[in-house]
C-alpha cells in the first residue's frame, strides 16, 4: 500500500498501517507492556517535580484519583445520582463585587477579565511575558491528490528563538493542505493531533481512535473537509511540549524558564499547546491560500481540552469542535462522574495544569474552584462551539452529561452577546444533534472517538465558514 507524504509527515502512519492490515486491533483486555527504563526515569522525574509543587503549596497529601478498576476502593463513579455533590455553579455574569453583568460592555471590560484571571492563576497557568518569537519556514511543497481532490500540501516548521537558552531547541511542525484549484483563500480546519506513537501504543485499548477504526468507517475527516472546498492542517502539540511532567524543564515551557522548574502560577501543558496553535494562526495570517478569518479548531480527549483553551484565549479562531474533552475541558469539575479533579492533579496529568491547581485535590475541593468549565466555554462567546462525545458505554470517562451541563450553563453569556444557546436544558437522546444555536452538542453512539461527529460538526461549521 502507498503511504503518501502527508500521512508520514503528519504522524498519521498509523492510519496507513491500519488500512494495510499491519496493525491488528484487539479488545481492551489486552495486557499492557511493562514500562521501559526510560519511562520509569520519566515518571520518577515527574514524581519529584510533583512533590516540589506540593511542598511549595504546603500540602502533605492529595486525595486519591478515580480508579478505572471497578474493584478498587477508589473506583470511578458512574452513578449520576452521586455526581452532583456541588450543584451550585459560579455565575458567569456576576462580578466579584456582587454586581450583575447586564451589558456586553460589562462582560468584555469587567467580568471576562475576572474569569481569565482565575483560570490563569488557579487552573491553566499564565503564559510568561518572555515567550520567544517563532519564525516560520515552508520546508516543502507537494502537489498530490487526496482521494480525487488535487491539493497542495505544505510542510511547515516554526523555529522558536532559543537564543536565551541554547541547550533547548523547540520547533513546531505542521502540515497544511489546501485545494489546488481553489479560486482564492479557503477556510481551514486545524486538528490538534495525537502522535503516531501514541496511536499505535493505544491501538489495543482504544482502537476507535485510529482512523478507519470502529465507528470511523467511510471518508476521513480530511476528505470530508476537502469535499466542502476547505483546507485542513494537522498540528501535533506534543512535538513542542512533551506530554509528561518530566518535560516541563524542556519544550517551550522549559525554554522560557531556561531549563528551571516552573512557578506555581506558570502555564501548564494545556496552555502551552494552545499557545502553539496560536502561533500556527500567526502563520496562517501570512499564507495567501488560507482565509485566516475562517480557521476552525478540532481536538479530541486531552487535545479537546487544548482546543477549548485555545478557542477561549485566542479570538482569531472562528469555531471549534471540542471532542470528548472531559475534566479540564468542557466537563464541569463539580460534576463528580468519570475523570475528576483528583486525576488531573495526580502525577500522570498534573503537568497539564498550573501548580496552584493541585490544592483543589488536597485541602480544597472542586467545589472551591473560583470558576468551572462553563466559564471556559463562555470565554469563546460569541463564536460558535460544537461539543461532542461518545456513548456512555464507551466514553463514560469523559462524562458526556457533565459536558452538556457546562454548555447549558454557558448559555447566558451567549444570549447576552446576542447569540443562541443550546435551546434546551434537558439532556438529549443519543445521536440527537443540538445544532440550531451557536452552542452545539451531540453524543454519538460510538466510543472514545471524534469520528462519528465529524459530519455533524462540519454541517454546523458551514453556517459560519464559506468559500469564495
Amino acid at each position: 500500500m502507498l503511504i503518501s507524504r502527508w500521512m508520514v509527515s503528519s504522524g498519521l502512519v498509523a492510519m496507513a498501517l491500519l488500512l494495510s492490515g499491519t496493525i491488528q486491533l484487539v479488545g481492551q483486555a489486552a495486557a499492557q507492556p511493562a514500562p521501559t527504563p526510560a519511562q520509569l526515569a520519566q515518571q520518577a522525574a515527574a514524581d519529584k517535580d510533583h512533590q516540589r509543587l506540593m511542598d511549595l503549596l504546603g500540602i502533605k497529601e492529595l486525595r486519591h484519583k478515580a480508579d478505572q478498576d471497578p474493584h478498587s476502593p477508589y473506583a470511578v463513579n458512574y452513578d449520576e445520582a452521586k455526581a452532583n455533590v456541588y450543584p451550585s455553579l459560579p455565575d458567569p455574569l456576576l462580578l466579584k463585587n456582587g454586581k450583575r453583568v447586564t451589558t456586553a460592555q460589562q462582560w468584555w471590560t469587567k467580568r471576562r477579565p475576572e474569569i481569565v484571571e482565575d483560570f490563569d492563576r488557579e487552573i491553566l497557568g499564565r503564559v510568561p511575558a518572555n515567550v520567544p518569537k517563532v519564525t516560520w519556514e515552508v520546508a516543502s511543497t507537494t502537489q498530490e491528490k487526496i482521494g480525487d481532490v488535487p491539493v497542495v500540501t505544505k510542510k511547515l516548521v516554526g523555529h522558536v528563538d532559543n537564543s536565551a537558552c541554547l541547550s533547548i531547541t523547540v520547533k513546531i511542525d505542521v502540515i497544511l493542505t489546501t485545494p489546488a484549484n481553489a479560486a482564492g483563500p479557503v477556510p481551514v480546519i486545524m486538528e490538534l493531533a495525537f502522535s503516531n506513537e501514541y496511536l499505535v501504543a493505544n491501538a489495543k485499548s482504544i482502537p476507535e481512535m485510529l482512523p478507519g477504526g470502529p465507528g470511523n468507517e467511510g471518508p476521513t475527516w480530511q476528505q470530508q473537509v476537502l469535499a466542502r472546498g476547505w483546507g485542513y492542517a494537522i498540528l501535533s502539540p506534543a512535538g513542542f511540549q512533551a506530554d509528561n511532567g518530566a518535560g516541563l524543564t524542556e519544550g517551550i515551557i522549559g525554554l522560557t524558564n531556561k531549563g528551571q522548574p516552573r512557578k506555581l502560577d506558570e502555564w501548564g501543558t494545556l496552555r502551552a499547546w494552545a499557545w502553539g496553535a496560536s502561533r500556527v494562526m500567526d502563520y496562517f495570517e501570512t499564507d495567501k491560500a488560507v482565509d485566516a478569518k475562517q480557521v476552525g479548531l478540532e481536538g479530541h480527549s486531552r487535545f479537546g481540552k487544548t482546543a477549548l483553551v485555545a478557542m477561549a484565549y485566542d479570538p482569531r479562531f472562528a469555531t471549534a469542535y471540542i471532542s470528548s474533552s472531559g475534566t479540564g475541558g468542557a466537563k464541569l469539575y463539580r460534576h463528580l462522574l468519570g475523570e475528576l479533579t483528583e486525576n488531573l492533579a495526580a502525577t500522570g496529568e498534573y503537568h497539564w495544569m498550573a501548580g496552584n491547581f493541585l490544592k483543589y485535590a488536597g485541602p480544597l475541593t472542586a467545589g472551591d474552584l473560583p470558576v468551572d468549565a462553563h466559564e471556559l466555554i463562555a470565554l469563546s462567546a460569541p463564536r460558535p462551539v460544537f461539543i461532542g462525545a461518545g456513548s456512555f458505554n464507551g466514553d463514560e470517562w469523559a462524562d458526556p452529561r457533565g459536558m452538556f451541563m457546562a454548555a447549558v450553563a454557558a448559555g447566558p453569556v451567549y444570549r447576552l452577546l446576542g447569540k443562541k444557546d443550546l435551546g434546551t436544558t434537558s439532556f438529549p437522546p443519543i445521536k440527537t444533534a443540538l445544532t440550531t444555536g451557536d452552542l452545539a452538542f451531540r453524543q454519538h453512539s460510538g466510543g472514545h472517538t471524534p469520528g462519528p461527529n465529524w459530519p455533524v460538526f462540519l454541517d454546523f461549521a458551514s453556517r459560519y465558514l464559506h468559500t469564495q
